[in-house]
């Protein structure tokens, strides 16, 4: 695959982390699949062990409050990889904090396979597959953008990166599930084949040209500085960002992790079937909003951050009514609308990102955005463990509450605090 121009000193011509296309644009045209491609795999690993929920509660034995723990476990490798990596991809380029990622998600899946009836190998797991995913989230998503920046297409990069994401969850999960219920070797089979495909993709990556300019060792500032992420005060993203973030994966959260365990003696004899089942309709319609999403989004006011909350505050409002009956199509539907507000809420969360930060931020900014958004994944065991004392029910309905106050939130922020390149100029109309 083509280098991008050299200056005297070797080092990539600066024009991508400035946002500039590149002279000759043709020449990066495709580039950014390798990296989509290595951050669909370690998604799929991310994510494989989501369907398996209902599995480890049977064939393990351990408590809902343990297994969903251990679904947020890998956070605990996501937030410091996320926060590190981006600020450190800045320092020393895209892809020496980009090619580990691979062998510490390949690490996760072996562990994962070999310690299934012990919830210390399984976090241990789950903390490799959540710093491996931190790394492509954070550098992957900047790299992604760079290179579509090169290309000439610097407004696809947000889709690019959200896409190859959610489609990682998505197949990972579904076949995940589809092979503990039905294939051999259950809770080993998903692991062994994540782990070819994670060593394919990983390869790839080697021919991806570098897009940071990396200054000489002597004219780098202070480490510390570099992990300074000056735009999280940006007041938009206080104000847009940051109530809208935990509930990218808050909300998938809600629907895979809780409303199959509630639905389980109503599986027809085939509870990891229909976890699996769960999971794969909600992301599926995540994809499907984040092509969407892309016409919603404008740089003129948050509307794709107002539609996404609106999505899922009647996501939540339907997943309590669901708990409250237990009916399995309402369960379905809850998981379909749930996954339209992932999607909308992931693909605007990272454009109002892209437009705040500067090019020597954003790797940085967007692993904040992230690292706020993955809190949400500690949403399945808070409401495990108030489920002791509320029901689901109550707890949904509370959540539909937060969501409301959310949206409010963002909605009165719709064009406030716009970046330079983004407010209307004097005497435009801009768009709603």
């Amino acid at each position: 695959m083509a280098t991008p121009p050299a200056s005297a000193t070797g080092a990539p011509s600066p024009d991508a982390s400035k946002g500039k296309p590149d002279a000759d644009a043709s020449r990066f045209a495709g580039a950014w699949l390798a990296v989509g491609g290595s951050m669909f795999a370690v998604a799929w690993g991310g994510n494989e062990f989501t369907p398996l929920l209902v599995m480890y509660r049977e064939v393990s034995k351990f408590s809902t409050v343990t297994v969903d723990v251990l679904l947020g476990a890998y956070v605990v490798g996501i937030v410091p990889a996320l926060l590190a990596g981006g600020p450190l991809s800045d320092r020393y380029g895209r892809r020496p904090l980009m090619l580990p990622a691979a062998p510490l998600s390949l690490l996760g899946s072996l562990i994962l396979a070999v310690g299934p009836d012990s919830s210390f190998l399984l976090a241990l797991g789950r903390v490799f597959c959540g710093i491996a995913l931190g790394l492509v989230m954070a550098v992957g998503t900047t790299w992604i953008k760079e290179l579509s920046v090169r290309e000439g297409k610097p407004d696809a990069g947000a889709g690019r990166a959200s896409m190859s994401l959610t489609v990682g969850f998505l197949v990972g999960a579904g076949l995940a599930g589809a092979l503990a219920q039905w294939g051999p070797w259950p809770t080993a089979t998903t692991y062994v084949l994540h782990i070819a495909l994670t060593l394919v993709t990983g390869a790839w990556l080697f021919g991806v040209p570098e897009t940071r300019a990396v200054e000489p060792a002597g004219s780098r500032p202070k480490l510390r500085d570099d992990l300074r992420v000056p735009p999280i005060g940006h007041r938009r993203f206080l104000r847009v960002v940051v109530p809208l973030a935990p509930w990218v994966f808050g909300s998938v959260g809600s629907a895979y992790a809780v409303l199959p365990g509630l639905m389980r003696d109503h599986s027809g004899g085939m509870p990891i079937a229909l976890s699996a089942l769960v999971t794969a309709l909600t992301l599926a319609f995540g994809v499907a909003a984040q092509l969407v999403g892309k016409v919603i989004d404008t740089r003129h006011s948050a509307r794709a951050s107002v539609i996404a909350m609106a999505f899922l505050a009647v996501g939540m409002g339907l997943a309590a009514l669901a708990t409250t009956v237990l009916s399995l199509p309402l369960v379905l539907v809850a998981a379909c609308v749930l996954g339209v507000g992932y999607g909308l809420a992931l693909v605007a969360g990272l454009s109002e990102v892209q437009r705040i930060a500067g090019p020597d931020d954003l790797a940085g900014l967007t692993a904040v955005y992230y690292a706020i958004a993955y809190t949400g994944f500690f949403i399945p065991a808070i409401l495990a463990v108030l489920s002791k004392y509320v029901t689901y029910s109550a707890l949904f309905t509370g959540g539909v509450a937060v969501a409301i106050c959310c949206l409010i939130v963002v909605a009165c922020a719709w064009r406030s605090h716009l970046p330079a390149s983004s407010a209307p100029r004097p005497g435009v109309v801009a768009e709603v």
